[in-house]
């Protein structure tokens, strides 16, 4: 990691209430804030017109290490989150082995902390395996150095009744949170698309909306039964909205994400078959994506996730049958936030601190992470200029896979810099490389 010794002055910083402030970043921490403060031994950053944010904390990311290094690795894609804005994320159990053990998810922290630009928190899988026959090893994963607090087996729904309740009951003692990946497996056997009109026109077998929200209302019954928590992954139809609203109104303990690509890309892009567009849940309707917009506004969907889910050349530049689900999203998650709901009026700077650093932390119980910018909090900051334009290119894109769903779009805002515990992993919009961190760098291959 970069000398805890250096120092840097961000001046005139707009925060996201709109106020104006210097932040002098040392030892790993927010120093001082105010006006016209000392810049004796710092280097200075002028944040005229750029907004100060917490660091950005996902809760849904895969980097696919161990077992699936083609498509991603823990260090590359911490860089692709670092340039996207992002302090933190959780990594997805799905990778090979399974992050099912002690020894598997204190791996993946240790590749994290060896990468060095973001903090990188494993999620534990439900199921041995993922399963779905026998919970994992759910308390040593808790009681190991990676301190695991939430537990999923994204990609499949834990479908089991029987056992979504024990993994509820058992995540309990040490407030756990287990995220479901909410899809009936018999609704969706050789499921392609979002299932309607569109779906029967292009001859591809649908997805049904029901297919998630019956899993969702099965499961806000279970956590009120047993009173534990529950998070809902990559929430996509309006009829999940509606399920979890009733179930925050009965005061159950269910929290909920959207993705960026749900709350701006819809079932139309599908026409092409260009399998960048492949993802589950599918791209829904236009009145979907309106749903979650105003889920999310009103707060019945707390957080924005990415769930990054990179893949190889081969597994996307293939028939759509053929390829594989998932878009990488890291890199272009704070745009289109601004484009889908802030641009629209529907949430604040302030909001948008909320549902992209402060609620995931809260949820994942990552203490160090999300925190206000404030005297004495960990210098995780984030500097956006909101009034950049760019056309999104695979030049944005700093994790080892292509297969974004906006290439070629325009999309506003830019990632200026970022400072993770106080190390500047980005400075005027620029990956720093791994030896400036004190990292590792990625072994090349021929």
């Amino acid at each position: 990691m970069e000398n805890t010794a250096t120092r840097y002055l961000i001046r005139n910083a707009r925060l996201a209430d709109g106020t104006r402030t210097d932040l002098l970043l040392a030892d790993g921490r927010i120093q001082e804030l105010g006006t016209a403060l000392s810049h004796a031994g710092a280097t200075v950053i002028d944040a005229d017109g750029l907004l100060a944010l917490r660091g950005l904390v996902d809760l849904h990311t895969h980097l696919r290490e161990p077992g699936y290094e083609q498509s991603e690795t823990i260090l590359t894609g911490s860089q692709a989150a670092a340039i996207g804005g992002f302090t933190s994320v959780f990594a997805m159990a799905n990778t090979s082995p399974v992050q099912d053990t002690a020894g598997v998810v204190e791996q993946v922290l240790a590749l994290g902390e060896r990468a060095g630009y973001v903090t990188v928190q494993p999620i534990g899988a439900v199921t041995l395996g993922l399963a779905g026959e026998r919970l994992a090893e759910l308390g040593a994963m808790a009681t190991s150095r990676a301190r695991v607090r939430v537990f999923s087996d994204d990609g499949f729904c834990v479908s089991d009744p029987l056992l979504m309740r024990r993994a509820l009951e058992y995540v309990k003692a040490f407030d756990g949170v287990i995220a479901q990946h909410s899809q009936e497996p018999r609704l969706t056997e050789k499921a392609q698309m979002n299932e309607g009109a569109l779906s029967s026109e292009l001859g591809l077998a649908g997805w049904p909306a029901v297919a998630e929200e019956s899993i969702i209302a099965r499961d806000v019954l279970l956590a009120e039964h047993v009173g534990s928590r529950l998070h809902v992954c990559h929430v996509s139809t309006a009829g999940a909205v509606d399920v979890i609203r009733w179930a925050k109104a009965r005061g159950i303990n269910v929290t909920a994400e959207a993705t960026p690509h749900h709350l701006l890309l819809t079932e139309d892009l599908v026409r092409g078959y260009d399998a960048r567009y492949k993802v589950n849940p599918p791209l829904r309707r236009r009145e979907d994506v309106d749903a979650l917009r105003a889920g999310l506004a009103d707060g019945t969907i707390d957080i924005v996730a990415t769930d990054h889910a990179p893949h190889p050349v081969e597994s996307k530049d293939c028939e759509w049958d053929a390829a594989a689900n998932g878009m990488v999203g890291l890199e272009s998650a704070l745009s289109v936030v601004q484009a889908s709901v802030v641009d629209t009026g529907l949430l604040d700077w302030r909001d948008v601190s909320r549902v992209l650093s402060a609620a995931p932390a809260r949820i994942g119980r990552l203490a160090s992470q999300g925190r206000p910018l404030e005297v004495g909090a960990p210098a995780n900051v984030t500097l956006y200029d909101p009034a950049a334009s760019r056309e999104f290119g695979r030049d944005d894109l700093a994790g080892k896979s292509t297969n974004s769903p906006y290439l070629a779009m325009t999309l506003p805002g830019r990632v200026v810099a970022v400072f993770h515990r106080g190390t500047a992993t980005v400075l005027d919009g620029v990956l720093r490389a791994p030896a400036e961190l004190g990292g590792r760098e990625e072994p090349q291959h021929g």
